[in-house]
């Protein structure tokens, strides 16, 4: 899972602090995002794949999910969708390729018997009110594609940027692949998420989707010790550093 950003190295002087300092405000303005893969299942989504699920849920609250469950088989798009949020109702619509279905080689749905299938090509979600997190399970992905699945965001400004998941290629057609992958932003509002295949003639199968609003994200109080400290923590020991080269070249110019 990628929940959390981390530098691999030590801090070796007062620049570097300083460095570190503006690459953690650029960090956290960037989406949060978590990621587990099971190359192989029985059939049900893998172990890594709900871990991450559950990390990722575990930082928001009283938002739904969309199991598909509500549509006919081979309903097509537009697909209307609707997620409780804060004190409101967030719609959202799904455009572009991709049908509902119930089965295909190394494809099933991960609750209930319904999830949206999705040919070569791309689909679109467009939010109604602007959306701070998304989720999803995705089934089959890995096999038959050149590269990884890309998602652009367009936010509320009407920028664009996408994120990668990093899923594995060459995965069996039969083996029945689970991932999840979501991401939630405190610092940006999103109103549309295209999903790109990543190319051959593969078919995807998505399911469980979650989406939520800023109001319904509640980040875990107590984050992995090696993620990247709070700004004002670099801060105080860039300054910290700065004053102790200070005092070891004033003591150097006294001997």
């Amino acid at each position: 899972m990628s929940r959390k950003f981390q530098f691999g190295g030590h801090i070796a002087s007062a620049s570097v602090a300083l460095v570190l300092l503006g690459g953690a405000a650029n960090a956290f303005a960037a989406p949060i995002t978590f990621f587990g893969e099971d190359p192989e299942t029985s059939g049900t989504l893998g172990p890594n794949s709900a871990l991450a699920r559950n990390d990722f849920l575990s930082n928001l609250t009283g938002v739904g999910n969309e199991d598909f469950e509500s549509f006919s088989y081979g309903s097509s798009s537009p697909l209307s969708l609707s997620f409780p949020g804060t004190g409101t109702t967030l719609g959202a619509t799904i455009t572009g390729t991709g049908s509902i279905d119930t089965s295909g080689p190394g494809r099933f749905a991960t609750s209930g018997t319904n999830f949206w299938g999705v040919s070569t090509g791309a689909f679109t979600i467009d939010f109604a009110d602007p959306v701070s997190a998304f989720g999803f399970n995705g089934i089959d992905i890995g096999d038959f594609v050149t590269d990884q699945m890309i998602l652009n965001l367009t936010n509320s400004s009407g920028e664009t940027s996408v994120l990668t998941v990093p899923h594995s290629l060459n995965i069996g057609n039969n083996d029945q692949a689970t991932l999840f992958f979501g991401f939630y932003d405190l610092e940006t509002t999103y109103t549309s998420i295209a999903f790109t295949n990543a190319g051959g003639g593969d078919v995807f199968a998505f399911d469980d989707m979650v989406i939520g609003d800023l109001g319904q994200i509640t980040p875990d109080p107590d984050p992995d010790p090696l993620a990247v400290p709070e700004p004002s923590t670099l801060a105080l020991l860039a300054m910290g550093l700065v004053g102790f080269g200070a005092r070891r070249r004033f003591a150097l110019r006294r001997s």
